[in-house]
C-alpha cells in the first residue's frame, strides 16, 4: 500500500516520505480499515515535531482519526465486521494518512449516513473534545454566553456548532477576515477579529457588563489570562490546550475573588478511563448530526501525494476549517 511514514523529527515538508509500505495485520481487539478520508489535526503536527505527549518510535504513519471500510477484524473484536464504514481513531504507528490503517475497536464507532465521507473523518477527536468540554465539565445551559477562542480552528469550530446546538449565544475570536466568515458561516452569532478589536471589550459589550458563562480555550497563554477579565460570576473557562505556545500559570486568588472555575479537559483519558461515557458522546453526535444540528466545515479536501504539503498549512496556520486527505480522489 501507499503511505506516509516521519522517518525523522521536523516540520511535516521536511519529515514526511510518501513510502511502499506493507498493509499491518490487525491484533486480537483491532480493525484493519481501508481508509476513505483521514482529517489532519495539530497533534500529527506536533507529532511530526516530536513534541506531542505521545511520541511514537520512528518510522511511523500519523494521521489521527479517519472514515473508512472495515477490511478484516482481529480475533476477539465483536462491534465490527467487514464492510461496516466506520470511524474513529487509528492506532499509531498506522495511522490514518495512508491507504489502509489499524483502529482500536474501543474507538471505532459507525460512520452516519448523513455525513459524508470528510465530514465522518472529522466527527471524532474535535467534536467529542468539545462536547465533553461544554456539556462534562462546563454543563452548558440554554441562554448562556459561550466564548470560543480560535473559533474557526478545527476544535474551536467543533465548539462553535455545538455550543448553538445546546441553546447558547456564541461569540467567536479569530485572527483576520477570512476566519471570520468562516465562523459566521459556522454560526456564531458574534465574531471578533482578535488583529482589529478586544475580545474582552466586545464580551462586556455583548452582555452588559456580565461577561461570558463559558470561555473555550484551546490557545493559553496571553488568551487565557485575558479571558480572566471577561468571565461572568459563577463562570467556567475549559482549558483545552496550548496552541498558543505559551502554558499560562493560573492566578487562583483572582478566581476565588472572582467565583468562577477553572476547568481542565483532557479528552483522551474518557477513552482510558470512561469507555461508557465516550460511547455516549459519540452516540449524541450522530444524533445531532443526522438531525442536522452539526456537520464538520471541510474547507480542503487533498488527495494521498499532497498530504505533506497540506499538514503543513495546517502547521503554519494557513488554514480554515478542516482539511481532509480523500484517499479515494
Amino acid at each position: 500500500m501507499k503511505g506516509w511514514s516521519v522517518t525523522s523529527l521536523g516540520e511535516p515538508e521536511q519529515v514526511l516520505e510518501l513510502r511502499d509500505l506493507v498493509v499491518p495485520e490487525p491484533g486480537p481487539r483491532q480493525v484493519l480499515v481501508r481508509v476513505r478520508a483521514s482529517a489532519a489535526n495539530f497533534p500529527d503536527v506536533l507529532m511530526c515535531r516530536g513534541l506531542y505527549q505521545i511520541k511514537p518510535e520512528l518510522p511511523f504513519t500519523p494521521g489521527a482519526e479517519l472514515c473508512g471500510d472495515v477490511e478484516a477484524v482481529g480475533s476477539e473484536v465483536t462491534r465490527h465486521t467487514v464492510g461496516d464504514r466506520v470511524l474513529g481513531l487509528c492506532s499509531l504507528p498506522h495511522g490514518g494518512f495512508a491507504e489502509f490503517a489499524l483502529m482500536d475497536e474501543h474507538t471505532t464507532y459507525a460512520a452516519p449516513a448523513s455525513l459524508d465521507d470528510a465530514q465522518s473523518a472529522a466527527l471524532f477527536i474535535g467534536y467529542q473534545t468539545g462536547w465533553f468540554g461544554l456539556h462534562r465539565r462546563a454543563r452548558i445551559q440554554p441562554g448562556e454566553t459561550l466564548l470560543v477562542h480560535a473559533a474557526a480552528g478545527g476544535v474551536g469550530s467543533a465548539a462553535v456548532q455545538l455550543g448553538k446546538a445546546a441553546g447558547a449565544r456564541v461569540i467567536g475570536v479569530v485572527g483576520g477576515e477570512a476566519k471570520a466568515r468562516y465562523a459566521r458561516e459556522l454560526g456564531a452569532d458574534v465574531v471578533v477579529d482578535r488583529h482589529t478589536e478586544d475580545f474582552v471589550d466586545v464580551v462586556k459589550r455583548e452582555t452588559g457588563g456580565r461577561g461570558a458563562d463559558v470561555v473555550y480555550d484551546p490557545v493559553g497563554g496571553e488568551v487565557y489570562d485575558r479571558s480572566t477579565k471577561c468571565i461572568a460570576f459563577e463562570g467556567r473557562i475549559v482549558v483545552v490546550g496550548f496552541a498558543g505556545g505559551t502554558m499560562q500559570q493560573a492566578a487562583l486568588n483572582h478566581a476565588l475573588v472572582k467565583n468562577y472555575s477553572i476547568l481542565g479537559l483532557h479528552w483522551g483519558l474518557y477513552n482510558v478511563k470512561d469507555l461508557p461515557a465516550a460511547a455516549a458522546c459519540q452516540a449524541e453526535l450522530t444524533r445531532l448530526a443526522d438531525s442536522g444540528l452539526i456537520a464538520p466545515f471541510v474547507s480542503e479536501r487533498f488527495p494521498l501525494d499532497d498530504t505533506a504539503s497540506a499538514l503543513q498549512r495546517l502547521a503554519d496556520g494557513r488554514t480554515v476549517g478542516r482539511v481532509v486527505l480523500d484517499v479515494r480522489s
